[in-house]
């Protein structure tokens, strides 16, 4: 039978309890010999809630079908019924005394009475009103309200459910009062003050309430009060109701103003009937010492505590583990602490302390009354009636009441005041969302500290004379630990307990990634950032942490939520609930919808974990065959006429983006552009770097990104060396060349294309060698040997035309038709760019179409047809801007402000230059030197020279 652990009990173990017990009043369990039964998910329980509530009387289908579901069922609901009873049916045979048995007219579940907290409940407060002796009826009642954890069945819904809830609730609140009256009769009346005043609070209009609260605010020598509650009822029932008291509360009230002596109780009065005189407590713990920077978070936390009635409210302070949370909320409320002239309360809930379990709501409440000067005798037993008291006594008070280091919302919510005039800090690890949305809370999330922040931070711990002497050492410092308060911390008290020691020594530890988590480890569990971590990866679900240890295994700054679905081999929504409880939990930061990244300290601590969670590496090949299935895909869209790859299928659980058309293909590389060069460095695997580096070719040239081109093609060269894969080899080759061109190391490209020609000439490859051919003529035209380029492209072109590759055609035609426009055979040159044109538009390749205008603009204003010139460069400008070819696009803008200043333009052919320039000089291109010489104007008169060509047209 599938159990989990009971929660624990404010002293940390687990209560015992009876060999079987179910639990409606609150969440639906059921526990056997003092552990939790697994009673499957949330419909399965309202099921069993139906029949627990009738236990032992028959239950018709029909009416469990109503009771969970109302009056609109969906499809199948009977048969889902008949699943959840027979799946309860194996729960429950294995609890003794219980079954659940098929009889005439539907269901029944057997049990005994006493084990159903609700009819337990019920049973015990019958026992009270029917015992004779006082003190043995009010221990049966306070034994019935203790079964009380919550609402009935708490967080299920459906009209039979509610009208049941409702009735139950009265039952409970009736127990109450007839428990308020036991107590009273006893001389209680100090005990139950604060419950009253809640009770009368939560029940406004009823009048029961109210007569035990007067007589209690009476007994305890309050008959003012006691008459304000009157006469605050009186109004209200006029006003809501058009009534007034009963007779019986009119005469306690009469009875109260004229001090009846038979109002007060005989007997002596105890030492815990004495009216409670709060203190003033002042618990704040003493302020940070070495607090720097956060002056900006520090005024937007002081912005935030300011109610539009004076200061108050509750803020929680969120933020990944060692950013400083609780630092800067003491750092405030020591600052601060002048406005709360009745006190401060602090509490560490130790929410994610390595070193202890999280402290009960209920034990804090219980510290607060002390606190506040509560007599131990006066405080009640029962944790709700001390948490009323908690807040009647700050009501009305001017208090800061800092709570540290929050599980999550549940933790805090019984600590908050039920006063406008308190403030409350709350700090944790996650977000408390629960506390914003129910409580009204503002939220600051904390970050890491800037650079600035952090060179102050170690120049104060180290002294200035330190920092100076090592500079460098410091910057590597700054720089590794990722302005992570703890972090930097660390490093700062290793360096004071062994001052002789070289701050180069520390950043060298840090340098290492293998080494730096090591580093910062300060000897103890506070100061260690694994232990620190680990209390954040502890305190998650098991589906979240896996997915944080697996995403120590993703290369790149950030990670996409498709990438990290394949990495886990979950679905996308799954995967993205889990993400958002990392997030949550401010493990991951999303700064984008999708799209996730960590502290590089956070995903080292990611990474160790992975080496034992994904030892075979099962889910870093899921991720490669994300990238390189998406990346091949986004390729394609680009260039659809690219040959393609031959990729075998992606594994099971890899989701490959959809890539719709080019823009998509553009923003996707865009986004994981970082992560996809990190896979090629990081891969592993010699196929994955070859085939990734073919997929980043067309994106990489179009966005002039040549120094990563040549990285990426050297890489798979390497790779298709060790693969012996020759047709990848000299593919890569021809990369890495065209790559070389771009950045002008014409030897180089000229050494690597040679040894194309020949791999692929060995092959057999004639669409290969044409390749080689046009990259060989690209040579030469780069460099403005035209006449050499010639031959080149006509061998490419006669290749391409025997495989019958229209493509290959048309960009043959058109590099044809740009050399001979070069060499001053202009009317043959236009007759093959045309041809060029037609072909390509035939075939609705859009990029050798812009291509092609281009050639068409510069054979027309060799030829001085400038009006057509213009067009054609608009033409091919349009297309460049569609396809994102921002080399193509800066050449185009440069060479259409050339033909506006030949035909008198000046101020139309600067702003062209100028774009130019700006894009060429982002892309650190050299070319955008020529377009600068323009702007200033240092070129000579007459005809503008054009841009040196971009040579192969294409």
């Amino acid at each position: 039978m599938a159990m989990k652990h009971a929660p624990a009990d404010s002293t940390g173990t687990i209560p015992a309890g009876p060999p079987v017990e179910f639990r409606l009043l609150g969440e639906v369990e059921a526990a056997a010999g003092g552990r939790l039964v697994d009673l499957g998910h949330a419909r399965q329980r309202r099921v069993l809630a139906v029949l627990l509530i009738e236990a032992n009387r028959v239950v018709s289908a029909d009416q469990i079908l109503d009771r969970v579901w109302g009056e609109a069922p969906p499809q199948r609901a009977r048969a889902a019924v008949h699943g959840y009873l027979c799946r309860l049916r194996r729960v429950l045979t294995e609890m003794d005394g219980v079954g659940l048995v098929r009889r005439p007219g539907g269901y029944a579940l057997t049990a005994d009475p006493m084990t159903v907290d609700l009819l337990k409940f019920r049973k015990l407060v019958a026992e009270a009103r029917e015992a004779e002796e006082g003190g043995t009826a009010l221990a049966l009642f306070d034994r019935a309200l203790r079964l009380w954890r919550g609402d009935l069945v708490a967080g299920h819904d459906s009209a039979w459910l509610n009208d049941v809830r409702h009735g139950v609730a009265l039952e409970r609140l009736a127990a109450e009062l007839d428990r308020n009256d036991l107590v009273l009769d006893r001389g209680g009346h100090a005990g139950l003050l604060a419950e009253l005043t809640a009770s009368a609070s939560a029940h406004p209009l009823d009048e029961r309430i109210a007569g035990q609260l007067m007589l209690a605010l009476y007994r305890c020598g309050r008959q003012a009060g006691a008459l304000d509650v009157y006469e605050r009822l009186r109004r209200l029932l006029a006003e809501e109701l058009g009534a007034g008291p009963t007779r019986a509360l009119r005469d306690l009230h009469v009875r109260i103003l004229t001090t009846d002596p038979a109002l007060v109780v005989r007997e002596p009065v105890k030492a815990a009937e004495r009216p409670v005189q709060p203190l003033i407590p002042r618990q704040l713990p003493a302020p940070p010492r070495s607090f720097t920077g956060r002056a900006r978070q520090l005024a937007a936390l002081g912005e935030a505590m300011r109610a539009p009635s004076g200061l108050g409210g509750t803020v929680t302070i969120s933020g990944a583990g060692g950013l400083g949370k609780t630092w800067l909320a003491l750092r405030w409320a020591h600052e601060n602490a002048d406005r709360f002239p009745d006190g401060q309360l602090h509490v560490n809930l130790r929410g994610f302390d390595p070193a202890a379990d999280p402290l009960h709501p209920a034990v804090a409440v219980r510290s607060f009354l002390d606190a506040l000067g509560v007599p131990p005798a006066v405080i009640p037993p029962d944790p709700e009636a001390q948490a009323a008291m908690y807040r009647h006594l700050t009501a009305g008070r001017r208090m800061l009441i800092v709570l540290d280091n929050a599980r999550d919302s549940a933790h805090v919510a019984p600590l908050l005041p039920a006063t406008p005039t308190c403030a409350v800090l709350v700090t944790s690890r996650r977000r408390l969302t629960g506390l914003i949305t129910a409580h009204g809370a503002r939220p600051l999330v904390l970050d890491v500290l800037t650079e600035a922040e952090s060179g102050r931070l170690l120049t104060r711990e180290f002294g200035a004379s330190r920092t100076a002497a090592e500079p460098e050492a410091v910057a590597a410092v700054i720089r590794h630990c990722g302005g992570l308060p703890l972090a930097l911390g660390v490093i700062a008290a290793r360096a004071a307990v062994r001052p002789g020691l070289s701050l180069g020594v520390l950043a060298g530890e840090l340098r290492q990634a293998t080494t730096r988590l090591d580093a910062l480890d300060g000897g103890e569990l506070a100061v260690n950032l694994r232990a620190v971590l680990s209390c954040s990866y502890d305190a998650l679900s098991s589906g979240a942490a896996r997915v944080f240890a697996l995403l120590g295994r993703a290369p790149g700054p950030e990670i996409s939520l498709p990438a990290v679905a394949s990495l886990t081999a979950l679905t996308v929504t799954r995967t993205r609930a889990l993400l958002r409880e990392l997030v949550n939990a401010h493990l991951l930061d999303e700064p984008v919808p999708d799209r996730y990244r960590a502290h590089d300290l956070v995903l080292l601590y990611a990474a160790e974990l992975s080496g034992r969670l994904d030892a075979g590496g099962a889910g870093l090949r899921r991720l490669l065959d994300h990238y390189l299935h998406t990346a091949h895909r986004a390729d394609r869209a680009l260039s659809p006429h690219r040959e393609p790859l031959t990729l075998p299928p992606p594994r099971p659980g890899v989701v490959v983006a959809d890539i719709a058309d080019h823009r998509a293909a553009r923003a996707w590389f865009g986004a994981e552009y970082p992560a996809l060069l990190a896979t090629v460095d990081d891969a592993g695997s010699d196929a994955y770097v070859c085939r990734l580096g073919w997929a980043l070719m067309t994106f990489c040239d179009r966005r002039g990104l040549w120094h990563d081109q040549a990285a990426t093609q050297r890489a798979a060269l390497e790779a298709a060396r060790r693969l012996a894969d020759r047709p990848a080899e000299a593919h890569a080759h021809c990369g890495l060349a065209l790559a070389y061109i771009s950045v002008r190391r014409y030897g180089d490209a000229g050494e690597h294309l040679r040894q194309a020609l020949r791999l692929f000439r060995a092959l057999g490859d004639r669409a290969g060698q044409a390749h080689a051919h046009r990259c060989m003529a690209r040579l030469f035209a780069q460099q403005g040997h035209h006449r050499e380029a010639l031959p080149h492209d006509e061998q490419a072109f006669d290749l391409f035309r025997t495989l019958k590759n229209r493509r290959g055609q048309a960009a043959g035609l058109n590099a044809i038709g740009w050399h001979h426009a070069h060499l001053g055979h202009h009317h043959r040159a236009l007759a093959h760019c045309r041809q060029a044109l037609s072909l390509y538009q035939e075939i609705a390749d859009r990029q050798g179409e812009a291509a092609t205008w281009d050639s068409l603009g510069f054979i027309r204003r060799r030829l001085g047809h400038l009006r057509q010139a213009v067009t054609c460069y608009a033409r091919a400008l349009a297309l460049f801007r569609e396809l994102g070819a921002r080399y193509s696009e800066g050449l185009a803008l440069s060479s259409l402000g050339d033909i506006l200043h030949d035909a008198g333009d000046p101020a139309a052919a600067h702003r062209h230059w100028q774009d130019a320039f700006d894009i060429l000089d982002q892309l650190g291109h050299h070319r955008a030197e020529e377009v600068r010489v323009k702007l200033g104007g240092a070129r000579s008169s007459g005809p503008s020279r054009p841009v040196a060509p971009r040579g192969t047209g294409s």
